[in-house]
Formats: structure tokens, sequence, C-alpha cells
């Protein structure tokens, strides 16, 4: 299978004054491309720190990292971020927006760090905003959009780089469960697009969207299970 992830014996120690804190203590994992994966534990089992490592918002302590072929597990902090642009699509709880601009603008950001010229950025954003069904509200600023709709302009922006990877962290944190379902029903259809998507959630009804289901505690995987 084509391994779009591969991380071997990821170790993430925090400084605590004199202690150290061993949040994640030598995790292994692969994620083949195109599989839709969720990863949940308990508050203080690590996942919020595996997010931030897969996501290249944070580098382990120790271990390796593989991202599409490339070690990022060493990288400097502008070879991570080129890679978050280019690699990673982000969703996140709390939407993220930029509160003054419109959906159109909000979702052509990430295109601007990759070079794109405005007409690239718009006619790509125009599309992704058509396919996450907001063909109507693309001049809509966030104050003027539900929660569901900022959350699928929020999606729309994860996918606008074509990403290897579309990591949600909470998705459904902020809504409520009729806007919650839609909001999953649009990840299983990015996933059915032959999208890769990481699920980070606390919530079983969430999670069993994804088609497999790695659960941590105290730093270590408990449990990997494919449906």
């Amino acid at each position: 299978m084509d391994k779009v992830i591969k991380i071997r014996n990821i170790i993430r120690d925090f400084p605590l004054g004199q202690e150290t804190v061993h949040v994640l203590k030598g995790i292994d994992l692969d994620i083949n491309r195109g599989e839709y994966v969720a990863i949940m534990g308990p508050s203080g089992s690590g996942k919020s720190t595996l997010m931030n490592i897969l996501g290249c918002l944070d580098t382990p302590t120790d271990g390796t990292y593989i991202l599409n072929g490339q070690d990022v597990s060493k990288m400097t902090d502008d070879e991570l971020a080129e890679i978050r642009n280019q690699e990673i699509g982000f969703v996140f709880q709390t939407f993220n927006l930029l509160p003054r601009t419109t959906a159109l603008d909000n979702v052509a950001l990430p295109m601007i760090y990759a070079g794109k010229t405005k007409a690239e950025r718009n006619e790509r954003a125009s599309k992704v905003l058509t396919d996450v069904g907001l063909a109507d509200r693309m001049d809509h600023k966030p104050n003027q959009l539900s929660g569901g709709q900022r959350q699928r302009v929020a999606v729309g922006r994860a996918l606008v780089n074509n990403p290897s990877i579309i990591l949600a962290d909470e998705p459904t944190g902020n809504l409520d469960s009729k806007t919650s379902l839609e909001i999953m029903h649009l990840f299983d259809d990015i996933h059915h697009a032959g999208n890769t998507v990481i699920l980070v959630t606390h919530e079983e009804d969430v999670a069993k969207h994804a088609h497999r289901i790695i659960r941590l505690r105290d730093g270590i995987v408990e449990s990997d299970l494919k449906k």
C-alpha cells in the first residue's frame, strides 16, 4: 500500500520545572493514502500532541516521521511551514476564519503562500466552495454565516491546495447535532473523492464515520481497529 504517513518510535517530552512530562512514549503508526482514520483517547492521552506532530505544528523529541516520502521529524520551522501549506489541510473546532474577509478570500488564503495568481486563486476557491455547498455564500463574511456554513468554509480552505491529508481537530465540537451530522457527511464525501482524512475526536458518534479507529491512552497506542 502507498503510505502517506509513517511514524516510528515517536516520543514527545515536555519539560515542566525540574520534571519531564512524557506525553508520547514511542508511537508507531502507518496511514495509507485514501484512509479515513479517527484518533481517540481521553484527555491527557496524547492525542492533541500527536495531532500537532502529524500536522507539522510540532516536532518530536525523538523518532521518525515520514510524510509523503519526506522526513519531517528533523525539519526547521520554515521547512515545516512550507510542508504544512503543501501537504496538510487543517480543519479546527473554532473554524479559525479571518472575520473581515469573505468566504472566497478565506478559502483562497493558502494559495497566496503557494504563489498562485489572483485569477487562479479565485477560480479554485470558487470551485471548492461550490463543492462544499456554498456556491451562494462566496461573498459573505463569517459573521453572516451559520456555524455549519463557517465550518464548510474551513473545510474548503483545507481542501484548496489539494493536500496529502486533511487533518480535522474536533471538527464538530462547536456545532449542534444536526449540523454536526451534515459536516460529517461532508467529510464522508471528501473521503469518497479520494482524500486521506484524519479526525481527532473524543466523540464516538463522530469517530464511527471513520473506517479505522486508533485509541491512545497514556501516550501509547492502546488499540488500532479497522472496520
